[in-house]
């Protein structure tokens, strides 16, 4: 059995020290040295790994206001400390091995929005796009854009002084800040702004840190003026944090702001901000051109900004590619069809206006203009994307970090030369020469960036695990800096320095002994994100080959375990997972609790980790997973009972902090269909179980869920009695001690008896034999799941009947446990062995050429998931949902006259949503096909996802996710038929809101019966 795992790295006592100081000072947010925690805040987007020692969620300004006054007290001088938003940064920036500050969880008010005056008041651990939902209803957004934008929050923006797409048109985060509320070490809030030089030279006169920070800023803009100028590049991007060239705004007029503005923590906490916002674009438009080569998309971007574009995004071959293999793909293959060479390149060329018939009469420019000299520069077509399909695009071009991460095979492309900018006009040139770079070391890379600004995204790919290929970090880095000198750029040109700081002194030469100045007036003792951007004299900067990486942690385990474990080893950190938008699938968990560790990324942390740690110990994981298969329910029994009675007396093992994070998962899967890196939770979650439940006692309901779909069966024939039994209440405080609550009633109807006497046939060897050949043309069996045909026969009696009135010929598959529910548990065996029965019965439906289709979307996409990863994709049959097989035969349905004036609206479920997106458009194509019109609902979880809400530890958390999207779509549907495909969605809505929606089979029979 697994050993147990104590912390490898205790949290240092000085840390213990300080937060149990701020518990006694009245600290109101919480602290955390756990090793989960503090596991999943040592990574970030880049290739770093630093364990901090403890974690402080603060609650409010108050809370950073505290900690910043108790860190300099001299006791904890040495004691450092990191701002941390979303986790997004590519370069370590808020890394540390110190106490980690995370302002997300808690400060992410929007505190005022003035729509009169353009402007927003924002705590810092608002989302981007949190904050531009709250703006849609006044017709307002906040402009700076990034890829990230559904996770990264506004202080991350600040801090690194982020920019995108439309820098051109826009400017970067500093462009856009009006006012700032920073906690300075010490505890002092300052609130910052634009400074005349009368209300400059009162703060000057201050005899506190407020009054020496602006005296030398005002003296190094004086005094080195003439140097700044010289050696301050002028580019679109120009330097973030520290900037010395923009101590004062074009007005001449003194701002602080333009100086804390990327500086990455390193000077204060910044907690609140006031912002300018702008009036949303009318109408805009997308123009997307494509390439014989890459380099020709690129020498074509000054001949299209000449067009005035807005801005200009552009993606390789490579990247484009990989969107072809993503979910993303769905939504925007239509603007990208196959031409005789492919692409190479494409160009995202975005217009704006301030009506649609100015936008038309500028696209009509723009295409006659490409199409008139298009072969001249390289283009080989182009395509229009309008409305709602201009997001489409957006998304797929966002998702370009991740999706280059989702190679196979242990390089994956990573980032540390990911953002240089040099002169737009410079760029072609700079890109051969870094391809060349690349190429001369053999290195795979993908590239896409902001064509417009000169800035592009270079990511090559290494296997860090590699200690010979983790050294090409530095020869590379080396060779990139030498480029950027050559052609006038900057190594750093959109995502900040972090890690990389230690080519600040080199860039900025003689002005490097004004940025040690700068900190040492801010942060006297080095304590804030110390060794990023610049170092008080004594003092050192961060190496980019000093700092330990994943993939050195990760070489630890051994190759085999890596394999075994792959649906989580390779999660890049990008952070997907921490989407903010509660009308969108991705990960309810994380929704619902806030909590880093309750998300896909916190929970592949955590294993990687727990393996990392079993790999340490001398313990095989897979050569335990294949012996406890092998072994009988028994065995090792008194073991698990003497570590089951030792975990109940609070013996520490971190596998109980790996098991609370992957607890919280609701199996819903749409990490798989969502991350861009395919990291797998139910996946890896159901191994870990396997190993962890190895050691320690299952509780009893994991074994009724696991077993309930062969009991169901027996269980239905009396099924009164089983009702009346779970619904008493000694029945309800049985199922309680079992963990389970509101446990659904059996339909009561014989599913095989009913479908005879209504004329219906079994799937049998004779009834098949005894099917004329017009019949078995449209034939089709429907497999069974133990949900829909135990719990609501109606409806599988619903689809027969709408399978007849479409002129199919429906049968009966007999049932069969499915084995879904022993996979999530954990029951991998059994699983195995179910699913090996399962699939010899539906492949002698197969073999007879008969189509097989499924009811409930998570039972049935089971098939073409869990069963193909268990028994490989070629032995297993296929499952097609029920309208993906209807949608192949819409020819065949009956034609509508008329349009219906009823409205339709569809609830998806999680695991159609975002596993098998092209079946939601399905119903859609049914619907129509019938003269009917469907809308798909934007929405998140409902919350239930098999029997997670139906445990009652997690009933209260189940509630609060529903809460989040789809009790608002209930309460506001109207006189919309809303319609669920998913079995737990259904039950979810009836159990909460009272309100029984129907599955779109249901609503389509209706229709039909009606005709």
């Amino acid at each position: 059995m697994i050993p147990r795992l104590t912390a490898s790295a205790p949290a240092d006592s000085l840390y213990l020290d300080f937060i149990a100081e701020l518990q006694v000072r009245g600290f109101a947010g919480e602290l955390s040295p756990s090793y989960a925690d503090r596991t999943v805040l040592s990574t970030d987007n880049s290739i770093y790994q630093l364990l901090p020692q403890a974690v402080a969620f603060p609650k409010h300004v108050d809370d950073l206001a505290l900690i910043a006054r108790l860190a300099a007290e001299p006791r904890f001088k040495t004691l450092v400390l990191s701002p941390r938003g979303g986790g997004t940064g590519t370069n370590g920036q808020s890394l540390t091995d110190g106490l980690v500050v995370d302002v997300s969880r808690h400060m992410n008010r929007i505190l005022e929005i003035n729509v009169d005056e353009r402007w927003v008041r924002v705590e810092a651990g608002v989302v981007k796009d949190q904050l531009n939902a709250a703006l849609k209803p006044y017709g307002l957004f906040f402009a700076p854009e990034l890829s990230t934008s559904n996770r990264a929050t506004i202080g991350g923006m600040i801090n690194t002084d982020a920019s995108g797409q439309g820098s051109c048109l826009y400017g970067k985060t500093r462009d856009h800040v009006l006012e700032l509320d920073t906690v300075l070490l010490g505890g002092t809030v300052w609130h910052s702004a634009t400074l005349a030089e009368e209300e400059l030279e009162t703060i000057k006169r201050r005899g506190d840190k407020v009054g020496a920070v602006h005296r030398l800023l005002d003296a190094i803009q004086r005094d080195k003026a003439e140097l700044i100028a010289e050696r301050f590049p002028k580019l679109n991007r120009c330097l973030t944090g520290y900037d010395l060239a923009h101590i004062r705004d074009e007005a001449c007029r003194f701002n602080l702001n333009n100086i804390l503005c990327g500086a990455e923590g390193t000077l204060g906490f910044v907690a609140e901000a006031k912002l300018g916002v702008l009036p949303i674009p009318r109408a805009s438009a997308l123009v997307n051109v494509r390439y014989v080569t890459f380099d020709a998309a690129l020498r074509d971007a000054q001949a299209l900004m000449a067009l005035h574009a807005a801005s200009i995004e552009t993606v390789d071959s490579k990247v484009l590619g990989l969107a072809r293999q993503d979910i993303v793909w769905h939504g925007v293959r239509e603007f990208f069809p196959d031409d005789a060479t492919p692409a190479q390149g494409i160009n995202l060329v975005e217009f704006l206006a301030d009506s649609e018939a100015e936008l038309e009469q500028t696209l009509a420019e723009v295409v006659g203009e490409l199409d008139r000299e298009g072969a001249a520069h390289g283009r080989c077509g182009h395509t229009v994307a309008r409305g709602a399909a201009v997001a489409r695009v957006w998304a797929m071009r966002k998702k370009s970090v991740g999706l280059l991460g989702n190679l196979k095979g242990g390089r994956r492309p990573i980032p540390f030369v990911e953002d240089t900018a040099v002169p737009p006009e410079n760029l072609a040139d700079y890109i051969a020469e870094f391809r060349a770079l690349l190429d001369s070391r053999g290195v795979f890379y993908g590239m896409f960036g902001h064509v417009d600004a000169g800035v592009l995204h270079v990511r090559p790919a290494i296997d860090m695990k590699d200690p010979e290929q983790e050294t090409l970090v530095r020869e590379i880095t080396d060779g990139v800096v030498a480029l950027t000198k050559k052609y006038r750029g900057l190594l750093w040109g959109e995502h900040g320095k972090g890690v990389r700081s230690e080519f600040a002194p080199e860039f900025f030469g003689p002005l490097y002994p004004c940025l040690q100045e700068i900190k040492a007036a801010f942060d006297p003792n080095n304590q804030l994100n110390p060794g990023k951007i610049a170092a008080p004299a004594g003092s050192g900067l961060l190496k980019i080959d000093e700092v330990p990486t994943r993939g050195q942690h990760d070489r630890v385990i051994p190759i085999a375990v890596r394999e075994r474990f792959d649906e989580a080893l390779h999660c890049n950190g990008n952070g997907a997972c921490y989407n903010f938008d509660p009308d969108d699938a991705m990960c309810p968990s994380f929704k619902g609790t806030r909590e880093r560790r309750h998300s896909p990324k916190g929970r592949a942390s955590l294993l990687r980790e727990w393996l990392r740690q079993l790999s340490l110990a001398g313990f095989d994981p897979v050569a335990e997973s294949a012996r406890l298969r092998a072994g009988g329910a028994l065995k090792g029994l008194v073991g698990k009972v003497r570590n089951t009675l030792a975990k109940r007396r609070g013996d520490a093992d971190f596998s109980h902090e790996v098991m609370e994070a992957m607890q919280g998962c609701l199996a819903c899967k749409s990490c798989v269909g969502q991350c861009p890196i395919k990291v797998d939770v139910p996946e890896f979650r159901a191994k870990f179980l396997e190993l962890y439940y190895g050691r320690y006692l299952r509780p009893l309901k994991d074994h009724f869920i696991g077993s309930l779909e062969s009991m169901l069966p027996l269980l239905a024939r009396a099924p009164r009695l089983y009702n009346a039994a779970v619904a008493s209440a000694a029945g309800r405080a049985l199922m309680k001690k079992l963990n389970l609550v509101e446990s659904p009633l059996l339909s009561g109807v014989n599913l095989e008896k009913e479908l005879v006497r209504r004329g219906f046939a079994l799937a049998t060897p004779e009834s098949i034999r005894r099917l004329a050949e017009a019949d078995k043309a449209r034939a089709v069996v429907v497999v069974q799941d133990a949900f829909t045909s135990y719990f609501e026969t109606e409806l599988v009696l619903d689809v027969f009947e709408l399978l007849r009135e479409l002129g199919f010929v429906p049968l009966l598959a007999p049932f069969r446990a499915n084995g879904k529910p022993l996979h999530v548990h954990g029951f991998l065996g059994r699983f195995r062995k179910t699913a090996s029965a399962n699939v010899a019965m539906l492949k002698a439906f197969e073999a007879a050429g008969l189509p097989l289709v499924g009811i409930d979307p998570s039972m049935t996409l089971t098939y073409r998931a869990e069963y193909a990863k268990t028994l490989g994709v070629d032995t297993v049959p296929k499952v097609a949902l029920l309208q993906e097989w209807l949608a192949e035969r819409l020819d065949a349905l009956p034609k509508r006259a008329e349009k219906s004036a009823q409205r339709f609206a569809l609830l998806p479920h999680c695991t159609e949503k975002t596993n098998a997106p092209a079946a939601v458009a399905d119903w859609q194509k049914l619907f129509a096909a019938l003269g009917l019109e469907l809308s798909v609902k934007p929405a998140g979880c409902c919350g239930m996802a098999g029997t997670y809400g139906h445990e009652a530890d997690k009933r209260a958390m189940s509630e609060k996710i529903y809460q989040l999207s789809w009790a608002g779509i209930v309460a506001g549907r109207g006189d919309t038929a809303l319609l669920a495909t998913g079995y737990s969605c259904r039950c979810q809505t009836a159990l909460v809101d009272g309100v029984e929606l129907p599955h779109p089979a249901q609503a389509l029979l209706y229709v039909l019966q009606r005709m």
